[in-house]
């Protein structure tokens, strides 16, 4: 994680694995890695950032362990230790990077809502607020740019229209989630 407790692509990459295995159990090596990659591709498409962490490595941090064989080679039965359910507890609860690394970010939302219903009622309350309080910034920081830039007319300025718009939706979308909770 970076200074500002926000995810990296790897431990995005160890969320949707821990969360994926926490949810629905336990998995087949080759079942995992493909739900794991069918999830990153339809989220974010091929990225290389989010290709560098494997399985293995994952076995050998301690945070998933073989429950019957040994691995790959074997189509092992996989599943998350203590270890790694403590990680994905700190993972949900990691913070959302400032909108510059938007294909990341899509991840990382849609991870905690893939898995918020596997935290407490208030720990995902307070996710969910957080989500919401990083569209009002969002607001803010497109504000202040269409702000800055009055005399355009053309495509940026209907380009932040309709940004403002969508981060308008996502706002009262994540407001309506928390009185929900």
């Amino acid at each position: 994680m970076y200074r500002d407790n926000s995810l990296m692509p790897k431990e995005a990459v160890r969320l949707v694995v821990l969360g994926t295995l926490i949810q629905g159990g336990p998995l087949r090596y080759a079942e995992l890695a493909g739900s794991v990659r069918h999830f990153l591709d339809r989220i974010v498409g091929p990225s290389l950032d989010l290709m560098g962490t494997s399985l293995e490595m994952l076995r050998y941090e301690g945070l998933i362990e073989a429950l019957d064989g040994s691995g790959m080679e074997d189509n092992a039965l996989l599943g998350p230790t203590d270890a790694g359910r403590a990680e994905f507890e700190t993972l949900m609860r990691a913070n959302v990077r400032a909108p510059s690394a938007e294909g990341l970010n899509k991840l990382v939302i849609a991870l905690k809502l893939r898995f918020l219903h596997l935290l407490d009622a208030e720990s995902q309350r307070e996710q969910v607020d957080n989500l919401a309080m990083l569209c009002e910034s969002e607001l803010a920081r497109l504000g202040d740019l269409k702000r800055a830039n009055t005399a355009d007319s053309g495509h940026f300025a209907a380009w932040l229209d309709q940004d403002i718009a969508q981060a308008e939706d996502r706002l009262a979308w994540f407001q309506d989630r928390l009185t929900k909770l």
